[in-house]
């Protein structure tokens, strides 16, 4: 999993006030000024995705699901990219790493394991689970506290774990 530090949760409220969406717009013409074509294409299809989801939802999106589309975007990335190291493409590797961090630049920051770590002992905890065949009810209760945030396959991950060593 990959941990941003360079921008702070604060930063990260300032940029938005703006509205993500007019970001991703802004941002878009200035990469077509700067001739950037890495950045020009991940935002495209981003704001691709988007209006796809508007016209599924019949509304515009809010910052909370524009949110939920560009993870979703990350998470075709981080895909590709796994898909791309087992076929051996580092060429492509590169390139989807590129877009991936593009993509980082307009969600939350990412919480590094330790944290998510603790969010999973505290559901835990409020919830009493004590065995992994609780798992799914775990999930349902953290993934929406860290929606945008953290990966779901790390989660996952750590869940598991954590719930087997208590059971």
């Amino acid at each position: 999993m990959t941990v941003r530090t360079t921008t702070t949760t604060a930063a990260y409220r300032r940029k938005t006030m703006m509205g993500l969406k007019k970001r991703l717009q802004d941002d878009l013409t200035q990469a077509l000024r700067d001739r950037e074509e890495i950045r020009k294409t991940t935002l495209r299809l981003a704001l691709a995705a988007i209006k796809n989801a508007e016209i599924a939802q019949g509304k515009e999106m809010d910052d909370e699901g524009l949110i939920a589309v560009l993870s979703q975007q990350a998470k075709q990335r981080r895909e590709s990219i796994d898909q791309f190291r087992k076929g051996s493409r580092d060429d492509l590797v590169a390139q989807e790493e590129a877009e991936l961090q593009i993509l980082l630049e307009y969600l939350p920051p990412q919480l590094s394991e330790d944290e998510i770590s603790t969010r999973v002992r505290e559901v835990i905890l409020e919830m009493g689970a004590t065995s992994p065949a609780q798992m799914g009810e775990v999930m349902r209760v953290l993934m929406p506290q860290l929606r945008g945030q953290a990966d779901g396959r790390v989660v996952s991950t750590i869940v598991r774990q954590i719930l087997s060593e208590m059971g």
